[in-house]
């Protein structure tokens, strides 16, 4: 048994002597994610019900809970965050599917990335708010303008993203699918696309955390609908409860969105490790096949087969 081979069971048998431990390490991560916000919450109620604060700026737990139990009850709730999720929803769709695209072309080709590049990190220094006077005049206070603002905050992470995990793929990687002669979309598929992936992952999910933030400002633009407008409507009605209400229902909602994305990506890590040793081996094959025969060696061969016959004569 080779030293790897011993590894391997090393591992694998405390997992199999004891079954129960993967189960309780998967109810352990999300509970240790919990600590300390459960935490916070409860030491906040236990100081407002001892008297310690007054918690009318700062509602207690208790009372956010039942401002929540309430927009439930009477619908806004629902209908506030369906709202906001189809805003974030197409504002992601379109901002990262432009950020890929172009991402991608500044990525592979020095020129592209020479004459966009430099503007558009100058535009990605804009804050979010400046947009939102230019986007009303152009679109309007409709979901077009709201959902525009969205998709530049989306785009930025994703084009940087994406254009510096192919700049930074192992040209290595990219010598051995020429070795093989593998075509551009083959080439695309098995070496190039598992070596971005994780890269890209990584900026989609920077781009929809971003979305989050820029749609409470597309909501601030006159909108009678959504998360942001409860926001709004808890400010001018002094009501903190509401307010807080809203901002953990993007809190929920925005990380319930984040964990849709890792549930979606999570074969792309073992994917990579499968390019990566399929590219191993080739490496393994080709230094233990015979040389290629090139055109140095072809003429290298022809010259001392021309200069044997010259000395023969």
């Amino acid at each position: 048994m080779s030293a790897v081979d011993m590894t391997i069971v090393a591992k694998d048998g405390p997992a199999e002597n004891h079954p129960g431990g993967h189960r309780w390490a998967r109810l352990a991560r999300p509970a240790l994610g919990l600590l300390l916000p459960v935490t916070l919450a409860a030491a906040w109620e236990f100081i407002v019900r001892m008297g310690w604060a007054s918690g009318r700026l700062a509602p207690p737990p208790s009372v956010i809970f039942a401002t929540f139990v309430d927009l439930a009850h009477t619908g806004e709730l629902q209908r506030n965050t369906l709202v906001t999720l189809w805003r974030v929803w197409w504002g992601f769709v379109i901002g990262a599917g432009v950020a890929t695209v172009i991402g991608a072309a500044a990525g592979y080709s020095v020129w592209v990335r020479r004459l966009l590049d430099p503007s558009l990190q100058a535009l990605r220094a804009i804050p979010s708010i400046a947009w939102v006077p230019l986007f009303i005049l152009w679109s309007g206070i409709f979901q077009a303008s709201k959902i525009t603002l969205i998709a530049v905050g989306v785009f930025f992470p994703v084009y940087l993203g994406f254009m510096g995990a192919i700049q930074s793929v192992d040209r290595k990687l990219v010598e051995v699918g020429r070795a093989f002669r593998l075509p551009g979309a083959e080439m695309v598929r098995r070496i190039l696309l598992p070596a971005v992936l994780p890269a890209y992952v990584i900026s989609l999910r920077s781009g929809l955390g971003l979305g989050w933030m820029f749609v409470v400002a597309a909501e601030l633009m006159g909108a009678s609908e959504g998360l942001g407008y409860l926001l709004i409507d808890g400010q001018q009605l002094g009501k903190p409860a509401e307010i807080v209400a809203a901002i953990v229902a993007f809190a929920i909602v925005g990380k319930a969105t984040d964990w849709l994305i890792v549930l979606v990506a999570a074969p792309v890590p073992a994917l990579g490790r499968r390019s990566a040793s399929g590219v191993i081996a080739c490496l393994r094959s080709t230094a233990s096949a015979k040389p290629i025969r090139t055109v140095c060696m072809r003429w290298a061969a022809c010259r001392s087969t021309s200069s044997w016959a010259r000395s023969s004569r």
